[in-house]
């Protein structure tokens, strides 16, 4: 099998996997609302974390990670080079964003992407979710968290181990990308803080 085809078929098993909305399914199984009509109307962990509380949060985030983090792993391990690694973990942020088993109708990819990330090393995971955690702390904006986490990856990446800087450029721009709304929102201050079991809120993350 060529190197073109496994790249092509991960391309697609990615996007599967990412069309697995975790979201939706750890709310149907404890009887939570659906997050795409609740909160901000967002399938991802911080809306999740509005309705249903930080384990089931918790829950939603590992399998949004390990969605990302799978296909990149196993792609890495099937000798993918750099550019064919950052398209199939692009097809899995793709999957949660345009999920085809849920009508199209995902979240923004954050978690997916990071995961994706992670089998890079437990340094960069390490950095990913310390600098997450400091800009949440500081800025109570998850949306803002994810933006500065995303554009910062690939410094961290560079550093660390600098094979793989151009697939993690490849997936922060997709996130940058992905919260265009969030940034017009905060730079008019109508963006909403962070908060837990929140039944309304602007925040699209």
């Amino acid at each position: 099998m060529s190197a073109v085809t496994i790249t092509i078929l991960m391309i697609i098993t990615a996007y599967l996997a990412g069309s697995i909305s975790s979201a939706i399914l750890v709310c149907k199984l404890r009887g939570l609302p659906d997050p795409r009509t609740e909160g901000s109307g967002n399938p991802g962990a911080t809306n999740v974390l509005r309705i249903g509380g930080a384990s089931s949060a918790a829950l939603v985030l590992f399998f949004d990670m390990l969605k990302g983090a799978a296909p990149s792993y196993f792609s890495y391990v099937l000798g993918q080079d750099a550019v064919s690694l950052g398209l199939i973990a692009i097809a899995a942020c793709l999957g949660h964003i345009y999920p085809i088993f849920f009508n199209f109708q995902g979240g923004k990819g954050v978690a997916t992407a990071f995961g994706a990330m992670a089998p890079i090393g437990g340094d960069l995971a390490l950095c990913l979710i310390a600098t997450w955690i400091v800009f949440v702390f500081l800025t109570r904006y998850s949306s803002l968290a994810a933006i500065l986490t995303a554009i910062l990856a690939p410094v961290y990446t560079w550093w660390l181990d600098d094979r793989f800087t151009i697939p993690v450029a490849m997936l922060s721009l997709l996130i940058v990308i992905r919260h265009k709304d969030n940034i017009k929102r905060l730079r008019i201050g109508e963006e909403s803080k962070l908060s837990r079991k929140k039944k309304a809120s602007t925040e699209h993350n």
